[in-house]
């Protein structure tokens, strides 16, 4: 039972704004699902504010595998919060969104921008400020840290410092003036934005981000805050990870296999589809492979279709099969079904991918179909089942393929569990925990600085 909430050797409180939190289908919920462990292991007790389950129905789905690796001391607090543009029963228009749909989203986008500056979720303000508000009045909070997206969790940990002192701290994780899929800033100092950037940071205790490039970013951008930025990088789970030493040998035909979000656009799937053609037409062992595409095609009403899993569908001729979500628990056992990955991945410098450390903690040959100074690289250099940076040429990429195919026929233990090795320092429950501690510490810190006791 948590300790009582005033008194001798109460444990603080942490307020934690995650917006896609377990059950939450999404690649980001792993880490903010780590990050609520891990302030807890530090001493922290930890209030999760997220919106209703029911509304991930809407946008990625659900899996309640997600919920068995949540400390059963995190408390979570669900809103009842939902993306109207991605409702898809008509019978719940309004009538003006029944006669102009596009025209409807226009202004609806616009309303919610009059309360922040995000289009999507801006509207979310006043009930992400309510909330934290009441939370604090039934029980203290002494610190708020807010992981983003939406940026407008920003709001909640100003809220309860203009009104309270109550310090905070933000995981940006990709960053908000960077972009990191077109790797250039994403805004000027004083659009709205900006502004609205400038204000949040200069107050927070701790800035998390998760590469090294866009932890530069901030730093330039923002040289007085430069010591209170912090790389936490995404990582893998130990249970994600196949047992790679009791593996059997490869055999023909190889399995090829994709598990993640398809957020690369159709023309990068189109020109990955079109060198997996190509190898098994010009390679040997690669002549009856077989490739497998697994995860989300998409958000909302495009879930289960849209142009690239029709692009997957036209592909089955040479291989391609579209098995669709799977569940976290069955993570592992689905790579052990596998021979070699593709790593299919959009952006350049700025951009890492949560997936990459769960690939290399597989143990098998990956092929990298994404720029070649995609911040991926970086982590892979040195991985010895690595086919290197294909970029998106066909020919490289169908020459990695090839390559992949040789590394998995003529690979056994030692290269598989040196593959994993590679990838053990990016293990997540150990990264995250770092992150507890540094942010435990600067709260530590503060109060022996300002002699403010928490509240």
């Amino acid at each position: 039972m948590p300790a009582p909430p005033d008194g001798p050797g109460r444990r603080r409180h942490l307020l934690y704004v995650a917006i896609g939190f377990p059950p939450a289908a999404k690649s980001s919920t792993y880490r903010l699902r780590e990050t609520a462990n891990q302030m807890c292991a530090a001493g922290w007790d930890v209030t999760v504010v997220t919106i209703a389950r029911d509304s991930w129905e809407l946008e990625s789905g659900i899996d309640t595998s997600l919920l068995d690796g949540v400390d059963p001391r995190v408390r979570v607090v669900e809103l009842p919060l939902r993306r109207a543009d991605l409702e898809t029963d008509i019978r719940r228009f309004p009538e003006a969104r029944a006669a102009d749909p596009v025209g409807w989203v226009k202004k609806w986008r616009a309303r919610n921008q009059e309360s922040f500056p995000e289009p999507v979720f801006g509207g979310w303000r006043p009930a992400l400020e309510r909330a934290v508000l009441d939370l604090h009045r039934a029980r203290p909070v002494d610190l708020t840290l807010t992981t983003s997206t939406p940026y407008v969790t920003l709001c909640a940990a100003r809220a309860l410092w203009e009104r309270h002192r109550i310090p905070y701290a933000v995981d940006f994780r990709d960053g908000w003036s960077v972009d990191v899929v077109g790797s250039r800033t994403a805004f000027g100092p004083d659009s709205p934005e900006g502004r609205w950037e400038r204000e949040v940071l200069d107050e927070a205790l701790s800035l998390w981000v998760v590469n090294d490039p866009i932890a530069e970013h901030y730093r330039t951008r923002y040289p007085h805050l430069a010591d209170r930025v912090k790389v936490v990088r995404n990582g893998y789970d130990v249970d994600s990870a196949p047992d790679a030493a009791g593996r059997e040998p490869c055999e023909l035909p190889l399995t090829f296999g994709y598990l993640g979000l398809l957020s690369s656009p159709v023309g990068q799937l189109r020109a990955l589809l079109d060198a997996w053609r190509l190898a098994r037409a010009t390679e040997p062992l690669l002549a009856d492979a077989r490739f497998e595409v697994r995860g989300h095609g998409g958000f909302g009403a495009d879930r289960g279709g849209g142009p690239k899993i029709e692009l997957l569908r036209r592909a089955e001729d040479v291989g391609v099969h579209f098995g669709g979500p799977v569940n976290k628990a069955d993570v592992a056992g689905v790579y052990a079904g596998w021979d070699a990955l593709v790593l299919l991945v959009l952006g350049g410098r700025y951009m890492t991918s949560g997936k990459v450390y769960e690939y290399m903690a597989a143990g098998l040959p990956i092929v990298s179909a994404h720029a070649d100074d995609h911040d991926a690289s970086s982590v892979l250099e040195g991985h010895p089942l690595w086919t290197g940076a294909c970029g998106l040429d066909r020919r490289k990429l169908a020459d990695g393929f090839a390559h992949a195919a040789r590394l998995a026929v003529g690979s056994g233990p030692a290269e598989r569990l040196a593959a994993q090795a590679h990838a053990r320092p990016f293990e997540r429950s150990a990264l995250m925990a770092a992150g507890a501690r540094d942010l435990t510490a600067r709260m530590d810190r503060r109060t022996l600085l300002t002699g403010v006791p928490t509240p």
